[in-house]
């Protein structure tokens, strides 16, 4: 299945099962946590990765029953068949 969600700035971005299966594999806190990474994207600030122009950076704050505070998502940004092709890379607490 794949998720769609489009950003503060229209920018529209999806989530695969595969990226998600990877994402809960290495993050398990995040396992019932889908809709809220896809809420980082939609409402989250959002910041460019100063090394690679096509990756984004986006943060959210949240309450978390351990340590963390902050959900982050990277987000790369491409064009595919002249269409925007926008998509969670992956997804952590911090």
């Amino acid at each position: 299945m794949r998720e769609e969600v489009q950003d503060r700035f229209g920018n529209i971005i999806y989530l695969t099962d595969e990226r998600w299966r990877h994402i809960v594999k290495a993050h398990p806190q995040l396992n019932s946590k889908r809709a809220v990474v896809l809420s980082v994207i939609r409402s989250g600030k959002r910041r460019r990765d100063p090394g690679l122009s096509d990756k984004y950076f986006y943060t959210k704050p949240f309450a978390f029953p351990s340590r963390f505070k902050v959900i982050e998502a990277v987000v790369f940004f491409s064009w595919q068949n002249n269409q925007p092709n926008n998509f969670v890379i992956t997804a952590y607490p911090k």
